[in-house]
């Protein structure tokens, strides 16, 4: 059983009657706070193992409550809001948020990124030797394999990869990426990201034109999976 705890931020009855229901039915544990204020102090007192936070709250702006509770809350944040511009995604990504959902959601893909975001939140301090299927990567010998074979990286893309490889799942930013690979000077140069992803496709992936490991989201950045 799973067992973890959810904290519900948002003000809409019925979403959080969905949420409890289908949450409830997999396992977790569901708390619930139907406003910024209420939500902050719960999550302070009681801090659950991934908060799932709506933008629109009644009594502060959700970009807000993200930003404070990323000054001291290290466990996944899911945003789910009827606010689907590109901008508000890239925004949140940008202030801390893990993933991102518009409503209406599918459940299962719901359930899916919570426990993407879960597992990588408890995978964080473990071995630096990373499966992934057919690929595996070895943080402490910075090499990379694949199926058995070593792959030849240069240190961009070994570096590129390995960020991917921490933040499994979690979807990255354009600029995010940018500036962690290569500095905040860089952060509108897109297509030294664009160059080295599809450099980095032809050498772990099956067929780079049909990516299954480095998956694009379009209009905000990319998403490292665990292939099936």
């Amino acid at each position: 059983m799973n067992k973890a705890v959810i904290l519900v931020i948002d003000d809409e009855v019925q979403i959080r009657k969905l949420l409890e229901i289908t949450l409830e039915s997999n396992d977790y544990v569901v708390n619930q706070a139907v406003n910024a204020k209420e939500g902050m102090v719960m999550a302070a007192n009681h801090p659950p193992d991934l908060i799932i936070l709506d933008l629109g709250l009644p009594d502060e702006d959700g970009h807000s409550v993200l930003k404070m509770l990323r000054e001291w809350y290290t466990n996944p944040i899911i945003i789910l809001s009827v606010q689907s511009s590109e901008e508000d995604i890239i925004k949140a990504l940008d202030n801390g948020a893990n993933d991102y959902l518009v409503k209406p959601f599918r459940t299962g893909e719901l359930l899916a990124r919570i426990r993407s975001a879960i597992r990588a939140a408890n995978t964080e301090d473990l071995s630096p030797q990373l499966n992934f299927n057919e690929l595996q990567i070895d943080l402490s010998a910075r090499t990379v394999k694949k199926k058995g074979d070593l792959v030849k990286l240069t240190a961009t893309e070994y570096h590129l990869l390995s960020l991917f490889a921490k933040n499994e799942g979690k979807a990255l930013t354009h600029h995010y990426l940018l500036r962690e690979v290569w500095g905040p000077g860089f952060i509108g140069q897109s297509q030294y990201l664009r160059v080295f992803i599809a450099q980095l496709r032809k050498k772990i992936e099956d067929d780079p034109n049909r990516p299954e490991y480095i998956i694009t989201e379009s209009g905000i950045g990319y998403r490292f999976i665990n292939k099936e």
